[in-house]
C-alpha cells in the first residue's frame, strides 16, 4: 500500500514538473523597456567591463564556451537576442547575465567547478535570466532617468564590491537602482527550472545543477563576512539546492548517458584558464598533488599533466613543456587539439618550419576551427607569409569580431607591409575592444581623414566613431 502511495506521488510530482517547465518556457506578455533599449543597455555594459577587467579573448576558450552556449540555446528555443559569452579574468566568484545576451563568466568561479555539467548547469541558468528577462522586467522607467543611469548599477552589480566606490557608483540614484537589479527567489526558481530543464533535453547529468549549488551553498557559509558578488545577486543557495534536489527526485527515472570525453575537453578549458593567473604557484601545488596522490585515477593524472605542460608554457621552459604534452598526446592521440598546443610551443620555442607544418595538417582537416586559423596565422607573420597571414585573420574576425589580440596582428603586419592608414584602423579596433575608446576614437579619427574616398577603411571608421559616440553618451 505504502509503496503504491509513493509511486502515485511520484508520478503526480512528475507530471507537476513537466507542467512547472511548459509555463517557464512561455513568454512573459509585458516588459518594462524595449528590446532595443535592451540592446543599448548590453552593449554600454560590455565596454564598461572591458575597460574594468582583462577579459581573456583566446580562440580556443571563446570557441568551447560559446560552442557549449549554443547548445544550450538549441534547446531553449528562438531568442529575442543574439549571445555572446565572455571570460573576465578575475578573482571574484562571479557570473552575469547582461542585458541583451551577454554572459560574463568569471575565472574564479570557473575554478571551484569540476565537470563540464557544473559549467553547462550556470551557464543554462544565467541563459534563463536572458530568456525570461529578469533585468528587463525590474526596470521601471517611473525610477530610472536613463540608459545610461542603469548601465552605471548594472556595471557595478558586474564587476563587484570594487565598484561601489568608483565613479560607477557615485550616485545615490546608481545605488538605489542596484538594489532593485537582485534577482528575487523566483527569478532564481524559474532560472533553475529552464536550467534543469534544458540540462536534461540535452541528455546532461542534472546532479551537475545540485553539486554547483551544494559548492555555492559551501562558499557561502565559509565566506559569510564577504559573500562574493555571484551569491549577492543570485541569492539563497539553500533553497535553490532544496528545489533543484526536489526536481531531481521527482524526476528519478532520468538517466544520462555517459560521455566521458567531455570532460577531457573542460579540464583542458578549465586549466588553460588557470595556467594563465598571475600566480600559478597555488595551481601547481594543486596539479603535482594530483600526481602523487594514489586516489587519482589514471585520467585525472593525465590531465594534470597537461596543466603542468601549460604552467611550463607560461614560464618558457618548452622542452618540458613538449615532454609533458607527448605524454598525453599518447593517452589521447585522437584529440588533434592537442596537436595545436604541441605547435604553439613550438612556435614559442622558435622552431616556426615545425610548428607550420603540423598546424597546415591540422587546418586542412579542421577549415573552420579558430584555435588553429589565429595559430597558423601568428606563424605565417613570423614566418613573413604576410598574405597568408591576413586572409586567416580576416576568416576569424567573421566568428569572433571582438577579439581584440587580433586586430593588433593584423595591424602588426600592415604596418610591416607599409599600409600605415589600414594599420592605424585595426590598432583603432584593437583599442576599442580593449576598452580603451579614448584611444580608439584617437585612431579612428585619422583613418576617417586619411583613408580613400569611398574606401571600407573610411566607411568603417566612421561605423565606429559614431559606436564612440553612443557608447561615450550619458
Amino acid at each position: 500500500m505504502l509503496k503504491s502511495v509513493i509511486k502515485i506521488l511520484k508520478k503526480t510530482l512528475a507530471s507537476l514538473l513537466i507542467v512547472l517547465m511548459a509555463a517557464a518556457t512561455c513568454p512573459s506578455s509585458a516588459w518594462s523597456f524595449s528590446i532595443s533599449e535592451e540592446k543599448e543597455l548590453g552593449e554600454k555594459l560590455l565596454y564598461t567591463v572591458r575597460a574594468s577587467f582583462p577579459i581573456i579573448e583566446d580562440p580556443d576558450l571563446h570557441q568551447y564556451l560559446t560552442d557549449i552556449g549554443r547548445e544550450v540555446l538549441e534547446v531553449a528555443g528562438i531568442q529575442y537576442f543574439d549571445y555572446h559569452f565572455h571570460i573576465v579574468k578575475s578573482n571574484q566568484f562571479n557570473a552575469f547575465a547582461a542585458p541583451s545576451g551577454l554572459i560574463f563568466f568569471y575565472t574564479n568561479l570557473i575554478e571551484a567547478m569540476n565537470t563540464e555539467d557544473e559549467l553547462v548547469s550556470v551557464l543554462a541558468h544565467e541563459i534563463g535570466h536572458v530568456v525570461r528577462r529578469h533585468i528587463a522586467s525590474r526596470y521601471r522607467k517611473g525610477t530610472v532617468i536613463n540608459i545610461a543611469s542603469l548601465g552605471a548599477a548594472l556595471a557595478a552589480l558586474a564587476l563587484g564590491g570594487g565598484a561601489l566606490t568608483s565613479g560607477l557608483f557615485a550616485t545615490s540614484m546608481a545605488a538605489g537602482q542596484s538594489a532593485q537589479l537582485y534577482f528575487s527567489r523566483q527569478d532564481e526558481m524559474e532560472a533553475d527550472l529552464l536550467a534543469y530543464k534544458w540540462l536534461r533535453d540535452l541528455d546532461r547529468d542534472t546532479e551537475g545543477q545540485k553539486r554547483m549549488l551544494q559548492t555555492m551553498r559551501r562558499i557561502t557559509r565559509y565566506r559569510s563576512e564577504q559573500v562574493p558578488q555571484y551569491l549577492l545577486t543570485h541569492p539563497d543557495p539553500e533553497a535553490r539546492l532544496d528545489y533543484v534536489e526536489s526536481l531531481i527526485a521527482a524526476d528519478n527515472d532520468y538517466q544520462p548517458s555517459a560521455d566521458d570525453m567531455k570532460e577531457f575537453d573542460f579540464l583542458r578549458f578549465k586549466y588553460r584558464i588557470m595556467s594563465l593567473e598571475d600566480n600559478t604557484s597555488p595551481f601547481k601545488a594543486f596539479l603535482a598533488g594530483k600526481m602523487s596522490d594514489e586516489r587519482t585515477d589514471e585520467f585525472q593524472r593525465i590531465m594534470a599533466m597537461y596543466g603542468l605542460s601549460q604552467i611550463d608554457l607560461r614560464e618558457n621552459n618548452y622542452r618540458r613543456s613538449l615532454t609533458r604534452l607527448e605524454t598525453v598526446m599518447k593517452a589521447f592521440p585522437d584529440e588533434w587539439i592537442l596537436e595545436i598546443d604541441q605547435a604553439n610551443t613550438l612556435a614559442a620555442q622558435g622552431n616556426l618550419q615545425e610548428a607550420e607544418k603540423i598546424l597546415a595538417a591540422v587546418y586542412r582537416a579542421n577549415p573552420t576551427d579558430l584555435y588553429v586559423m589565429f595559430s597558423l596565422g601568428k606563424v605565417y607573420g613570423k614566418r613573413e607569409k604576410y598574405d597568408e597571414a591576413l586572409v586567416l585573420f580576416a576568416e576569424v574576425e567573421k566568428n569572433f569580431a571582438e577579439f581584440s589580440a587580433l586586430y593588433f596582428e593584423m595591424g602588426r603586419i600592415l604596418s610591416k607591409q607599409g599600409k600605415s592608414v589600414e594599420s592605424r584602423f585595426y590598432l583603432g579596433k584593437y583599442n576599442l575592444y580593449e576598452g580603451k575608446l579614448k584611444l580608439a576614437e584617437a585612431n579612428f579619427k585619422q583613418t576617417a581623414v586619411k583613408a580613400k574616398e569611398g574606401s571600407s577603411v573610411k566607411q568603417e571608421s566612421q561605423e565606429m566613431l559614431d559606436l564612440i559616440e553612443r557608447l561615450q553618451k550619458k
